[in-house]
């Protein structure tokens, strides 16, 4: 029999749908497999094995009654960033705060999961609270990456795009602040993509920086990946910076460009993101993904983008200033972890206490940088002038649209690196995000898509695709596309046999 983990969410799908197979077969094969390989992985914080095989069981039981199917991947499992709410099962963000925290409430994009039929099989391991590039930072242990277990799977969202390398799921959803879908997707062999800002709602997505967090999919294919953005995007009143307006046509995209033909899209190479300081197996994989490009039949010119130099630094100001503020509510007295409650100690020592037991060390290290940003006396030459690059990220971002259809860079400048290599160099985990970082204060749409294994190193190098505003199906168009030329990567993972950290 056909090993079911293996498959594409979109032929699970069709197989489920034509009741070749059941979803709740599909499910249990791959609660198997998390039995099987994630005491070596540690991709989930959270299995919920009942969950997951009741609502494929209620699948089956729509399509044995003669239903149409709720969505085109009703019936395909997922796994679960785990920082988006989910009722009656925990939601820890990756951090010792809200280690036993059930939400009351679904997030949207969980209600939308659950309303399509998607089985969810758990929660997966994240950076604390979303803060970092490796998911070393989570409270519970780190994520090793599928490739070489000795190495980062990225970050935050390392335990969506391990999961998906390690063939425990087929498809995922992660949430992407300055990399955090990209990055993880590019060093684990997988496909993320960053929605336009505003496309995919936030409700019920615990905010680390509210005008840069997105939530998107996570998959093995661009096609898989852009039948789950069709499912969770769209329109959500509940979420004040939800975009009222239709979808982009990302599933048509994504089929017109597995056709192979990029004849009359323009495509603009970052000047900016190339050359020195990028890993020199990165740097030829890019240049090789151009090529290809080209090959496809699209127009390939330089674009320079100048001020996306400036992009991190900005970064590093309105992020921390905006978790400073989100973090807040996390004050031991509403919910969470409390602790010096014994009656002794005033309702500001335990505040105090809590959060000195409860945040690691980089959560802690972005409120003091984001507090002293937009402390008084330092806003407007912190903060401030961070907003003003934003602008000029923007700006940047405008004028090479007006030459291109999409702009094209590495994602990350480098491979997967070693697990505990950077965790005292702050400022070289950074750097991680270099590339990734512009299209989150833009709010443009950008992509993952995988180019090929490193000539130095065999691991998986990413090529970021990024798009207009509401031009999320460029990506999928061209991401298809450029899939189909360069063939499959992810059936090269290596059997997992053990951790070697």
């Amino acid at each position: 029999m056909t090993d079911l983990t293996r498959l594409p969410a979109a032929e699970l799908a069709e197989k489920i749908h034509a009741r070749e197979v059941s979803s709740a077969e599909v499910t249990q094969a791959h609660l198997d497999r998390i039995g099987e390989v994630d005491d070596h992985v540690h991709a989930f914080l959270t299995v919920d094995a009942e969950g997951a095989l009741a609502a494929a069981r209620a699948v089956d039981s729509a399509l044995a009654g003669g239903q149409a199917p709720a969505s085109p991947i009703a019936g395909v499992p997922l796994a679960l960033k785990d920082v988006l709410t989910t009722r009656g099962l925990p939601t820890t963000c990756g951090s010792k705060t809200l280690e036993n925290w059930i939400p009351p409430y679904d997030a949207t994009v969980t209600r939308k999961l659950r309303e399509a039929g998607v089985p969810i099989l758990g929660k997966t391991n994240m950076d604390e609270f979303a803060m970092g590039s490796s998911t070393e930072n989570s409270a519970f242990g780190p994520t090793h990456n599928p490739w070489d277990h000795a190495r980062i799977p990225g970050g935050s969202g390392g335990g969506s795009a391990a999961s998906l390398a390690a063939f425990e799921a087929p498809l995922a959803i992660g949430t992407d602040t300055g990399g955090s879908i990209r990055q993880p997707g590019a060093v684990t062999g997988t496909v993320g993509v960053k929605p336009t800002y505003g496309g995919v709602s936030r409700y019920g997505l615990v905010a680390f920086s509210s005008s840069l967090d997105q939530a998107g999919p996570c998959a093995r294919t661009v096609l898989d990946a852009a039948l789950l953005h069709e499912v969770i995007a769209g329109h959500d009143p509940l979420d004040s910076t939800s975009i009222d307006a239709t979808v982009p046509p990302v599933v048509a995209a994504a089929r017109e460009g597995m056709r192979g033909d990029l004849k009359g899209v323009k495509v603009g190479v970052v000047k900016e993101f190339s050359g020195e300081g990028y890993q020199a197996g990165v740097q030829r994989s890019f240049e090789n993904a151009v090529d290809q490009l080209r090959a496809l039949g699209a127009e390939v010119v330089e674009v320079s983008c100048p001020n996306f130099v400036y992009a991190l630094p900005a970064y590093y100001l309105i992020a921390p200033s905006e978790a400073s503020s989100n973090l807040a509510r996390f004050d031991a007295m509403r919910y969470g972890l409390r602790v010096a409650d014994d009656g002794s100690h005033s309702a500001e020592e335990v505040m105090s206490l809590t959060r000195e037991a409860g945040f690691g060390p980089e959560v802690k290290r972005r409120i003091m940088l984001g507090t002293y940003a937009l402390s008084s006396g330092y806003y407007d030459a912190y903060y401030g002038s961070a907003q003003k690059v934003r602008t000029l990220v923007k700006r940047d971002f405008d004028a090479a649209f007006e030459k291109v259809d999409v702009l094209v860079s590495p994602t990350t400048p480098t491979t997967a690196f070693k697990i505990g290599e950077r965790v005292d160099d702050p400022m070289a985990m950074y750097l991680a995000d270099l590339c990734t970082i512009p299209a989150n204060l833009a709010g443009n749409a950008a992509m993952s898509v995988p180019s090929g294994l490193s000539d130095e190193d065999g691991l998986p190098v990413g090529l970021q695709i990024m798009a207009p505003a509401l031009a999320d199906d460029r990506l999928y168009r061209v991401g298809a596309a450029y899939e189909v030329a360069r063939g499959s990567i992810i059936d090269r993972v290596p059997e997992l046999k053990g951790v070697s950290a």
